[in-house]
């Protein structure tokens, strides 16, 4: 099979990345380091071309005939080791850890599962980069700093863990199917793992409805008293916005009323 004769499938979110130019960018911020790449849905192989270059790649497809294709063009890479490829599904595979060696994942992630898989990477504790192109809007969700409309629990996850940044935006024309929306890749610069489940709960009813209250929105689950006590301490007003507290903020506001 040909990459030409390859159509692009709706059940597994795939717009092929052809514009070279930032395939080079994805490349060019990857942090120097030792450790292996993880790649999710190489697709063509595009961006794989690149990656078996610099270092060895563990990469992982679902699609059995995108499989089919990646053995055949990358017959040499897999012989000489340069390359392991997985074929099925990575969150089957994906237990505690993803491979039992430190790795950067650095992938075009399809949309549809893009936000769980950069979640699994921020708790694999061998994960310890995150270079990955997603849509915009769920880059500027990771990156947003406090005070942003789109600061959420996203953002303050990944802050927990480390840096983030957008590394650069890309058109709807740099792929083939052309997707209805912009994208970006982003990187996170892991320096600890995931913070625990309890932290995250609390974050998800932090924002559950982001333009009422945080004291609101908190009411849901704890007791009001210990949140007033919570807020009082930590010098908030009652009528502060879920997203106008920093990450800071949070872990303490968590401290105080767990």
């Amino acid at each position: 099979m040909k990459k030409e004769n390859v159509v692009a499938k709706k059940k597994f979110g795939q717009n092929f990345l052809k514009d070279e130019s930032v395939l080079s960018k994805i490349v060019e911020a990857m942090p120097k380091n030792d450790h292996k790449i993880v790649e999710i849905g190489p697709g063509l192989g595009d961006l794989t071309k690149f990656l078996v270059d610099v270092k060895s790649v563990e990469a992982f497809e679902v699609d059995t005939d995108l499989c089919k294709l990646l053995q055949d063009n990358f017959e040499e890479e897999i012989a000489t080791k340069r390359l392991h490829l997985h074929c099925g599904d990575v969150l089957q595979a994906w237990q505690s850890t993803l491979v039992d060696e430190p790795y950067d994942l650095v992938a075009n992630l399809p949309y549809y599962i893009a936000t769980n898989i950069i979640l699994k990477a921020l708790a694999d504790p061998m994960c310890k980069n995150i270079l990955v192109m997603v849509q915009l809007e769920v880059a500027e969700k990771f990156c947003a700093s406090s005070g942003e409309k789109v600061f959420g629990s996203l953002g303050i996850i990944a802050q927990s863990v480390g840096e983030t940044r957008i590394v650069v935006k890309v058109p709807p024309t740099a792929f083939d199917p052309q997707p209805k929306v912009d994208s970006a890749v982003f990187l996170i610069q892991k320096k600890r793992d995931r913070s625990d489940k309890a932290f995250e709960d609390m974050l998800r009813v932090a924002f559950t409805q982001p333009r009422k209250t945080l004291m609101k929105n908190l009411s849901c689950k704890y007791e009001k008293s210990i949140l007033q006590g919570a807020f009082n301490e930590l010098e908030l007003t009652l009528t502060i916005r879920p997203h106008q507290l920093d990450t800071k903020d949070y872990h303490q506001l968590y401290k105080l009323i767990k």
